[in-house]
């Protein structure tokens, strides 16, 4: 296996790299000024600014091999470096989740119709959409205890259920609701489930309240929503009854790559800042730096990232070889590895800047959080050591003595 980058993906990444530092970081404090003036929902005008550079450098839905001609593990780079500033820079690209992991599922299972009303204005940024699944009643890590119910009613399916942190849904912008619910509860296990297109303004669709994370309020929300009655035409069912658990899985794969290279962007800017303040803090006569527990510090950081980063790729070389059948202990294990190191070199940094390191002044507390966080979305991390110590259960070792 090589994971050197293909000249294609060097220009890309340069081309991002340029991109964060003449557009992206400078739009950082315009970004969060823009939100404590008009509201934490607010939507900052100077991201339709940076999505049209970004269209212009031709830095624009990269996440999908079809469209950008970048794999998988090609893809993997570019991710990370805007995984610098999670916040701004994936969707300036139009490679922001939950978007990706819906736009790669209507590739993947919408009609001819489903994709030109929906595929067609997400590819072009114009609406942001959600992936209504988890709930707050049942354990959402197994997706087969959801119990939000979806009944077929002459043309039209009924949909009545709740869901909770659903993340976009407190954005104007999301248009469409992916929602996952219950068909048949006396089918098999796996064909109980199904999925359906739910636009925004269907009556019986209600935003209950946001769900802050560690007190963070993200601009696009995680939302509970309550469906009520909810009535939308038959023809707006993914793929066929019962294929919502397929679907749901398809739609995984990639994304973890996305999202474990994006912790590795964080866990970076927060190694780059951790050395900068080690460099300039004077304490007990003489710089941070200088100290060895510092040191210790830094040095650990950089191996586990370097650590991360091939392990992640990896997984991305296995689903450009095989799909992500053939990766699937792998992608549980980078959901893991990933999250977990970013948290750790996060709390790093944290220790070295001290006071400054938990407040709003640097980007590190929100990084942390973040960070743990992403060791439940997707799946909590129990559940993917579950799979993988499953398939390392099932193998035949070369030689026990």
């Amino acid at each position: 296996m090589d994971f050197s980058l293909s000249p294609k993906a060097q220009e890309a990444c340069e081309n991002m790299w340029d991109f964060m530092r003449s557009h992206v970081f400078p739009a950082e404090p315009a970004w969060a000024q823009y939100l404590r003036e008009h509201g934490e929902h607010a939507y900052p005008p100077v991201m339709e600014d940076l999505k049209r550079e970004a269209q212009r450098r031709g830095l624009w839905n990269l996440f999908l091999p079809k469209l950008s001609g970048l794999s998988n593990l090609e893809y993997a780079a570019v991710a990370e470096i805007s995984g610098w500033s999670p916040v701004i820079a994936p969707e300036a690209i139009n490679c922001q989740a939950p978007d990706t992991g819906n736009m790669e599922t209507l590739e993947l299972f919408a009609t001819t119709e489903q994709r030109e009303r929906w595929l067609a204005p997400l590819l072009a940024g114009e609406i942001r959409s959600a992936f209504a699944m988890t709930e707050p009643e049942v354990a959402s890590s197994d997706a087969t205890n959801i119990t939000t119910h979806i009944s077929r009613d002459g043309d039209s399916y009924v949909i009545n259920g709740r869901k909770w942190w659903i993340t976009g849904a407190a954005d104007a912008r999301c248009q469409l609701f992916i929602v996952m619910g219950k068909t048949d509860p006396t089918a098999e296990t796996h064909r109980q489930q199904s999925m359906i297109l739910v636009p925004r303004d269907t009556p019986g669709l209600t935003i209950e309240r946001n769900l802050p994370i560690f007190g963070y309020n993200d601009q696009h929300g995680h939302c509970e929503i309550e469906f009520r009655d909810v009535r939308v035409p038959a023809s707006n069912l993914l793929a066929n009854e019962g294929d919502g658990f397929r679907i749901a899985q398809a739609r995984l794969g990639p994304g973890r790559i996305h999202h474990a290279m994006r912790a590795i962007g964080m866990a970076e800017r927060a190694l780059a800042l951790m050395v900068v303040r080690a460099r300039s803090r004077v304490a007990f006569g003489q710089p941070l730096s200088d100290y060895a527990n510092v040191q210790d510090l830094i040095a650990q950081s950089r191996i586990e990232i370097d650590q991360a980063r091939l392990h992640v790729y990896h997984a991305a070389w296995l689903i450009d070889q095989y799909g992500a059948k053939g990766a699937r202990s792998e992608i549980s294990a980078i959901k893991v590895s990933a999250p977990a190191m970013a948290t750790r070199v996060i709390d790093r940094a944290i220790e070295v800047f001290g006071g400054m390191g938990v407040s709003d002044d640097s980007p590190l507390a929100y990084f942390y959080a973040w960070a743990r966080v992403l060791r439940i979305v997707d799946g909590p991390d129990a559940v993917h050591r579950r799979t993988v110590a499953g398939i390392e259960l099932k193998k035949t070792p070369p030689h026990v003595g």
